[in-house]
């Protein structure tokens, strides 16, 4: 900051408050720190005695914190994201559609590391609503300069990006039933309304469902038949235990499917199995699925919909915040659960 004469100052950025008293009246802020001086303050600040200033002179190379903080998020922002404000110099990022969050995080860390800049989020990889408030970033000081926002934007162009909402695929789902039970007709299906529900919350359709005995030969059957139906994805329920009539990973193996894991570092859905068939996701769901509100589905299915390919190494990282607490009011997705 420097000081200049009030008759030089508009434009400039002002470094601090500048108090105005009325005797016998008032005392208080006639501006304040971070005030863009105007042509028209002028001769306000005389009358309040005002003859030098403390400012940031943009002609320095400086630019006003509202300037700036938008000026990041624009860097930062890839698609579906939305600005507000700024507010006390802090411009908001909202989610533009309903989708899958995606925080570069190794390139947030490294924006976060330059002095002066604030950038923080939520949890990556969830599933976020159309209008929900994602991050938010300012500046420290009233003003910076021009060559930390030219660092800043080094970093951003070299993130993938920064932060993004990747749309999901309204894909066609098949849905495979085990179980003698329910084949039978003993009891009632309960999985197939839950699975409708939920694909549909996330804007795909179960096209099909085929309830099939424990048998390796129906299931694989089964799997089969979706996909010459066209399905996009294949959700297997049922069947996914270590119990000797629980053949439903064996089918999905024996389909031909590249195994991705059998099992996942998630409580509820330890059990769950990933698998590819000829680029086709396979999923079997345990049936925790069924019960919770949070369970293994909502870590992963949205990643699969956002178009991501997910490895064995995905899934394991899921075991950092991969434990509910079962809590007596469940406020998922705003808790910890899958948030590393």
């Amino acid at each position: 900051m420097k000081a200049i004469p009030v008759e030089q100052a508009v434009g400039t950025v002002l470094c601090h408050d500048i108090t105005r008293i009325v005797p016998g009246e008032s005392k208080g802020p006639a501006f304040r720190r971070g005030h863009v001086v105007t042509g028209q303050d002028i001769s306000t600040l005389l009358d309040i005695g005002k003859a030098n200033l403390y400012v940031y002179d943009p002609k320095d190379g400086y630019v006003h914190e509202d300037e700036a903080a938008i000026r990041i998020a624009s860097a930062a922002a890839g698609q579906n994201i939305t600005f507000d404000g700024p507010t006390e110099g802090k411009v908001t990022l909202t989610a533009a559609i309903d989708g899958l969050l995606s925080i570069d995080v190794e390139g947030l860390t490294s924006l976060n590391t330059l002095e002066d800049i604030t950038f923080g989020t939520i949890h990556s990889n969830q599933f976020v609503r159309k209008g929900r408030a994602l991050a938010g970033t300012r500046v420290i000081p009233l003003a910076v300069t021009e060559e930390l926002l030219m660092k800043a934007g080094n970093i951003c162009r070299a993130s993938k990006p920064v932060i993004q909402v990747k749309p999901l695929k309204s894909a066609k789902v098949g849905v495979v039933t085990t179980g003698s039970e329910v084949y039978s007709g003993r009891i009632k299906d309960g999985f197939g309304p839950v699975l409708k529900n939920k694909f549909k919350t996330l804007g795909s359709t179960v096209i099909d469902q085929i309830f099939v005995s424990d048998e390796v030969e129906m299931t694989v059957a089964a799997i089969h038949s979706l996909v010459a139906e066209g399905a996009d994805l294949i959700a297997v329920t049922g069947g996914m235990s270590v119990d000797p009539d629980d053949v439903t990973p064996s089918a999905i193996k024996s389909t031909g499917a590249d195994i991705v894991t059998y099992g996942a570092p998630i409580f509820p859905g330890a059990m769950f199995l990933l698998a590819y068939l000829g680029g086709i996701p396979v999923v079997g769901l345990p049936g925790c699925v069924m019960y919770y509100k949070a369970s293994i589905f909502d870590l992963v299915i949205p990643r699969i919909l956002a178009g991501e390919q997910l490895s064995c190494k995905d899934i394991v990282a899921l075991g950092h915040g991969g434990f509910c607490e079962s809590c007596d009011n469940c406020r998922y997705p705003v808790c910890g659960f899958g948030k590393a």
